[in-house]
């Protein structure tokens, strides 16, 4: 039975875009830390949630849903967390989906949506494939600013 992925063994061994798998890791996580390309809004991504959550914030590699790389910020459930995810093939196109404790969410897709549900969000991802719009990227979540500035990526 797979661990729950809050309670899994972080493997910091460095890792190229390559190597990181297509579907979800049920034995480890993988920081960003660890991805010798992490762009700074990744490695930041987390920054804000520590102090709202009260506790260090781990950000961690899910999978690739098409050409994106997923990661979140945070623990999965009841906690402010902050999904990322970045084209593989362009490291500048970035999209944020934010959690909060009570199971709302928020973000905008590479579509221009705005989303409040994780899987239309990741469905965005999905039907995107490489196409991510620059003039439409949004952070998709109120109160981080740091993250956003007139496109909303990096």
């Amino acid at each position: 039975m797979a661990q729950p992925a809050d309670e899994r063994p972080v493997d910091n061994t460095p890792v190229t875009i390559d190597e990181l798998p297509p579907t979800p890791l049920r034995d480890r996580n993988i920081p960003a830390s660890a991805w010798d390309q992490a762009p700074l809004a990744l490695l930041q991504s987390g920054d804000d949630l520590a102090e709202l959550n009260e506790t260090p914030t781990a950000i961690n590699y899910k999978r690739r849903i098409g050409p994106w790389l997923l990661w979140r910020a945070g623990r999965a459930t009841r906690s402010h967390s902050r999904y990322v995810a970045i084209l593989s093939t362009d490291l500048s196109q970035l999209y944020f989906f934010r959690l909060f404790p009570d199971g709302t969410g928020d973000g905008i897709g590479p579509s221009g949506q705005r989303h409040t549900r994780f899987r239309s969000w990741k469905e965005d991802l999905r039907d995107s494939g490489d196409a991510g719009k620059e003039d439409l990227r949004d952070s998709g979540d109120a109160g981080k600013e740091d993250l956003r500035d007139s496109g909303g990526t990096t």
